[in-house]
């Protein structure tokens, strides 16, 4: 197979993007290119190449996602994405690219005594794709002892690692309430229980969960995202229903917001004589690393002559490594894409690019982290 060319690559990947669960041809392509390097290669949910040197009975994992967002691209390069309203707005592109590049580094110069498993995820955005793999078997039938994965982070420095022990991702829970009141004519509010009232001030008392209820520094955020009624101009609404989003750093914060959402919400309701229902579903949990592959991590980094930091402030985005850092310890780290142009861009927004500056930085990276967690050295490692 000839060498890869990293930035024809994630070109390529920018060009055909696909969504959650949906990424079929993006995971043949993966397979393809692994198996072409001669890894064992295997596809069920996502890919998972296997690379085994040496005697050593040690296995790490590294992780990237594969999907992409439905959002349409504005960007005016000359791979700019062929499907319509979907994009490659989170710089997956880049984190396959990255991560197959390590892969036929480590292919043809095999410094590693142990086991890499390359593992290909789908459907992060939407929190699912890690679970959907670990339910496959994943882990059992690839057992890992650690597990690693890169994020870009746009308006860093090209390259800049940053990372922390604990949480380094906010949980997110999606919440819906409910009010049943009674509707009536808008000339006439005291016939009924309106609903849009009763919401409104159910809005603003969720408030007070951040403000007055959690301890200052939790880094919780509650949000009202959605308010929804069946009310007309000259009608009361009988029904409204609140949508919203809640990020949390650990997970009693998050037990305690949907303890305390459901207090209020049907303490008001019963206040004003309706009936108030409350459904918290979290689509993410809290990404936790582990000391040690965080360590390691940051070693790694500086070692290569990178600019890093091992404890950095958490991030209140959500990401659904999280799911493989409560199987395995793992880490999630954070690299730099640049703080210009379109690589400093908002990730998610629609003008936003990966670095093809970064791809062979992340791909040296992968390569010295194998080398220093699966050591040829006896004396090397843990």
């Amino acid at each position: 197979m000839p060498p890869l060319d990293l930035i024809a690559l994630r070109h390529e990947f920018h060009k055909t993007p696909e969504l959650g669960f949906a990424e079929e041809n993006t995971k043949a392509r993966v397979a393809g290119i692994l198996e072409g390097l001669g890894i064992e290669t295997h596809v069920g949910t996502g890919v998972v190449g296997v690379l085994k040197r040496g005697k050593g009975n040690r296995a790490i994992g590294l992780r990237a996602d594969m999907d992409a967002l439905p959002i349409h691209e504005i960007s005016t390069h000359d791979y700019v994405s062929q499907t319509s309203g979907v994009m490659h707005a989170c710089g997956h592109d880049g984190h396959m690219t990255m991560l197959l590049g390590a892969a036929a580094r480590l292919v043809k110069d095999a410094e590693f005594n142990g086991t890499v498993v390359f593992i290909f995820q789908p459907n992060e955005e939407h929190g699912l794709g890690a679970q959907a793999m670990i339910t496959e078997g994943v882990l059992e039938r690839f057992p890992v002892e650690e597990i690693y994965a890169i994020h870009n982070l746009p308006g860093a420095p090209v390259g800049q690692v940053s990372t922390r022990a604990g949480q380094i991702c906010s949980s997110e829970s999606l919440f819906e309430i409910l009010i049943e009141g009674q509707g009536g004519h808008a000339s006439m509010p005291q016939v009924g229980r309106d609903a849009i009232t009763i919401g409104a001030e159910i809005v603003q008392t969720l408030q007070t969960i951040v403000s007055r209820k959690l301890a200052p520094g939790a880094g919780v955020v509650v949000s009202v995202t959605e308010f929804l009624t069946d009310g007309q101009r000259n009608v009361l609404p009988g029904t409204a229903t609140l949508k919203g989003d809640v990020r949390a750093r650990m997970p009693a914060d998050r037990e305690e917001v949907d303890r305390l959402m459901r207090q209020i919400a049907q303490g008001i309701g019963a206040a004003h004589g309706v009936t108030v229902s409350v459904r918290f579903n979290t689509e993410f949990i809290e990404t936790l690393n582990a000391p040690e592959p965080t360590r390691a991590v940051v070693d790694v980094a500086l070692a290569m002559g990178l600019e890093a930091e091992g404890n950095r402030e958490p991030m209140s985005f959500s990401e659904d490594f999280a799911h493989f850092c409560a199987a395995v310890p793992g880490c999630f780290l954070l690299m730099g894409n640049g703080q210009k142009g379109p690589c400093a861009q908002p990730l998610h927004s629609d003008d936003y690019d990966f670095n093809d500056d970064l791809l062979p930085i992340g791909a040296a990276f992968w390569t010295q982290l194998v080398r220093d967690r699966l050591p040829k050295s006896e004396n090397g490692g843990k």
